[in-house]
């Protein structure tokens, strides 16, 4: 075995051949890097720690790969890799756009680990734990919307002044080695990695007694120590190239390392493992690389490594799983990352997950619903329900748009079932369902055959009103508002009220109890002093139809759930009051009003605040204390005639006494503000 002894570069010894390593990173690495940018790394282009493996006993034709799986951003494989792999560390740099990745400096990146790797060796690390002479860095940059990402992998080599020579051709382990010595070689390195409790270490020193030939493995530590014994040593290092004239870059560094320590000459045994025998391991006389310039902290030296691509080039390379991806995923990561956009940039405080928890509950599916379950998905809620018995005619596709020509024909398709259809077609990981309900109204009276019909009707709607969160009122009619008004407000549950003119709107959110004496704000009936009445009798054509300029829909669709996404954010929810000054918001999108009322004709919009009334006809103790008492019986009551809602409310009373005032001689001062009106809101929202 040689000894340390100065061994000058003969003219008999060849320049010692490298095997570049090959990255290999599989598609789950990308998954995880995914979930990654969308979570953790945001916009931040931060380097990060990253981890990678390889294996040895690879055959001459195969590469020597650095493999990245799905445990790549977790710390714990450099001690928990499987038996026969190896751990390096690395450095990762993810851009946020192509037009950086492109503009980055190469060299740079590069000198970021080498300068970590050359830190390891001066400070004696890569000696205790010589995974890290296998650094690498890793610049990405990924198109999220397309999953096409763009990577380029350094491999930083320590480039000497004068590099690592061979005395003679590398010979198999076993044409210099006895049985016994090989396998005091493995089972000493097994052992050493089961006492270090470091299952991924690569690198160690084998001492060869004079006497006997025995060998024993002692850490690569230990060198200075067996330096000194003047004992025979061979470094065993694992190797991963399958050339054993060509060992892998880990090796290259390795005896960087050595040389940098002071060695000049030393017996190399590269690790070839397969299964369970070293058969394809070789030995090599290696005469160490050298510095001109003694190695200092301040004194980097040259550097090389970057990966070639698979033209052979020096530059990145592409992995697109677009086609292997399931589309849906794709879908679902794009649509993800636009909210996320959102509060990377301007919201770092937005709830995304509660938004898209949120399970919203649409009674109409007509021009409204319409667009209100479009805006509902474009914010991430995934849950949506349409509640409608009504059938999809001709005139609805240019107003309504979740629904086709196609749907019209045959007698026309359920409006509630085909919207929940068309939303899965848009954005199949929608949770949506359609439901046929026709729901009861005051002053609609029910024949005496369909009374257990009536019953289970109102059975579902308040299962429904139950299974859901927030409940948007974007029906037809004035009074078909009032059944689910008067069970909101018996569960306290979040609803919104959304109802459209010719070019007048209101967007509204119900008051619920608040509890410890606070007045909960008006619901939509709380502005009445007349109990909700049969609207569609004798009504003209005109007066059935919708005669709305058409913008009016989507714009106050838009107001009602930009009223409801702002107030699931406030830090009281829909307990929240209504705030209208600039500076009172308590939500991170801003204002919580309570009513928005507004008017295209000079394109106001007024918001406005009103307390619960105590005689409302819907929302008042009187009728939810009915209800919960008697349920379906009183309900029953209401549906034959709305009078009685006038009589247990007080309604009746107030009546009589402003008609009492009708015979007095009062001048009033006319209103010269303008602004909108209740009576000018049109609920008719379909034909």
């Amino acid at each position: 075995h040689p000894s340390i002894a100065h061994c000058p570069v003969s003219a008999m010894a060849r320049l010692m051949q490298f095997t570049a390593f090959s990255s290999s990173p599989d598609a789950a690495f990308w998954q995880v890097l995914t979930q990654k940018k969308l979570n953790e790394f945001q916009l931040s282009e931060t380097p990060r720690p990253i981890f990678a493996s390889y294996t040895t006993g690879n055959r001459a034709d195969q590469p020597a790969r650095l493999c990245l799986g799905v445990d790549a951003f977790n710390a714990a494989i450099t001690n928990n890799v499987s038996p026969g792999s190896y751990a390096a560390t690395g450095t990762l740099i993810n851009l946020n756009t192509m037009d950086s990745f492109k503009a980055i400096d190469p060299a740079l990146v590069a000198g970021t680990g080498a300068r970590a790797l050359w830190d390891d060796v001066l400070s004696g690390r890569a000696l205790a734990n010589p995974c890290l002479v296998s650094r690498f860095v890793l610049l990405t940059f990924a198109d999220l919307k397309k999953y096409v990402f763009y990577y380029w992998f350094a491999f930083p080599a320590l480039k000497p002044d004068v590099e690592a020579h061979i005395a003679a051709d590398p010979v198999a382990l076993e044409a210099v080695y006895s049985a016994p010595q090989i396998a005091a070689m493995r089972s000493g390195f097994l052992a050493l990695k089961q006492a270090l409790g470091h299952p991924g270490l690569s690198a160690c020193i084998g001492v060869v007694s004079p006497l006997d030939g025995a060998v024993t493995v002692v850490p690569l530590a230990e060198l200075t120590n067996v330096q000194q014994s003047g004992q025979p040593f061979v470094v065993l290092a694992a190797d991963p190239s399958g050339q054993a004239a060509a060992p892998g870059w880990p090796v290259r560094n390795l005896l960087a390392m050595l040389g940098v320590l002071g060695l000049q000459q030393c017996t190399l045994v590269c690790i070839r493992e397969l299964g369970h025998s070293w058969a394809g391991s070789s030995v090599h006389q290696v005469i160490l690389p050298s510095w001109n310039v003694p190695p200092g902290g301040e004194h980097l030296p040259h550097i090389m490594g970057w990966e070639k691509n698979h033209k052979q080039k020096a530059a990145p390379s592409v992995c697109d799983l677009s086609s292997s991806m399931d589309p849906i995923k794709l879908a679902e990561t794009s649509v993800d990352l636009n909210l996320k956009l959102m509060r990377w940039r301007l919201l770092p405080d937005l709830d995304l997950p509660r938004i898209a928890a949120t399970k919203c509950l649409l009674l109409g599916a007509g021009t409204l619903g319409c667009n209100v379950a479009r805006a509902l998905m474009g914010w991430g809620v995934r849950k949506v329900t349409f509640v409608d018995n009504g059938k999809v005619s001709f005139s609805n596709p240019v107003r309504q748009s979740l629904f086709t020509f196609e749907d019209c024909l045959e007698g026309g398709k359920p409006k509630a079932e085909t919207a929940a259809y068309r939303l899965k077609q848009i954005f199949p990981s929608m949770d949506v369902s359609g439901v046929s309900l026709e729901i009861p109204m005051p002053d609609h009276p029910v024949p005496e055959q369909l009374v257990a019909k009536c019953a289970e009707t109102v059975a579902v709607l308040e299962r429904l009103i139950d299974a859901h969160d927030v409940v948007f009122l974007l029906t037809d009619s004035r009074e078909s508002r009032w059944l689910p008004t008067v069970i909101c407000a018996a569960k306290s549950k979040f609803c919104i009220t959304s109802a459209m003119g010719f070019d007048t709107f209101l967007a509204m959110r119900h008051g619920i109890q608040m509890g410890s004496g606070r007045q909960s704000l008006g619901c939509y009936f709380c502005n009445d002093v007349v109990a909700p009445r049969d609207s569609t009798k004798d009504r003209t054509l005109d007066q059935q139809c919708t005669v709305s300029r058409p913008g009016v829909s989507m714009f106050v669709s838009a107001l009602a759930t930009e009223l409801m996404i702002a107030t699931i954010m406030h830090e009281h929810g829909p307990a929240a009051t209504a705030s209208t000054a600039s500076g009172d918001t308590g939500s991170v999108l801003g204002l919580v009003p309570h009513q928005l009322r507004g008017c295209v004709r000079d394109f106001s919009i007024l918001q406005l605040a009103s307390p619960g009334f105590e005689h409302c006809s819907a929302c008042s103790t009187a009728v939810v204390s009915n209800y919960m008492t008697h349920g379906f019986a009183f309900l029953q009551r209401v549906f034959s005639s709305s009078d009685i809602l006038t009589e247990i409310t007080g309604l009746k009373e107030l009546q009589a006494g402003a008609d009492a005032l009708d015979g007095l001689d009062m001048d009033w001062d006319e209103d010269e503000e303008g602004g909108v009106h209740p009576d000018d809101v049109d609920d008719n929202d379909d034909f």
